[in-house]
C-alpha cells in the first residue's frame, strides 16, 4: 500500500518548530509536521494546511526540500510512504492545533538533533544546516 504526504520544516530566528506526537506504535516522539494529501489538494496546499493544523501557525513556503521515503508495517499491512517537504517561515500564529499533537516546541537548529530520532527527519535537518 502506498501513502503520500506533505509537510514542512518551519524556521524562524535560527530555530525550528517541532511537534510532539504519539506514533502508530504508541511511542512519543518529536518530529516535523506532515499529513496526508487530500484528493482535491495540491502538494503545497497539503503541506501548508497540515503545518497550520498541527502547529497553530500559518506559514509561507520558502523553498522545496525534496522527498523522503520510508516503509513500515501497520495492522498487518506493508506501507510505503513518500513525503514531500518544504522549508517554511511562520506568518501568523493562530494558536489552534490538532488534538493529535501533544505539544509544539521551538528548538535551536544546532540542538534539533537531540530531539529528532527518525532517520528521515535527521536527513532533512542536514539539508538546512
Amino acid at each position: 500500500m502506498n501513502e503520500f504526504s506533505a509537510g514542512g520544516v518551519i524556521i524562524k530566528d535560527k530555530k525550528l518548530l517541532l511537534v510532539k506526537v504519539k506514533n502508530l506504535f504508541g511511542k512519543i516522539i518529536w518530529t516535523f509536521p506532515k499529513g496526508h494529501i487530500e484528493k482535491s489538494e495540491t502538494i503545497k496546499n497539503t503541506a501548508l494546511r497540515e503545518v497550520s493544523e498541527e502547529t497553530g501557525y500559518n506559514c509561507k513556503i520558502i523553498k522545496p526540500l525534496g522527498k523522503t521515503h520510508y516503509n513500515f508495517r501497520h495492522q498487518n499491512k506493508f506501507i510505503s510512504k513518500e513525503v514531500v517537504w518544504f522549508l517554511m517561515a511562520p506568518v501568523k500564529k493562530t494558536g489552534i492545533h490538532d488534538h493529535e499533537i501533544l505539544s509544539t516546541k521551538w528548538v535551536k537548529i544546532n540542538e534539533a538533533k537531540k530531539y529528532l530520532k527518525y532517520d528521515t527527519d535527521l536527513k532533512l535537518l542536514e539539508k538546512i544546516l
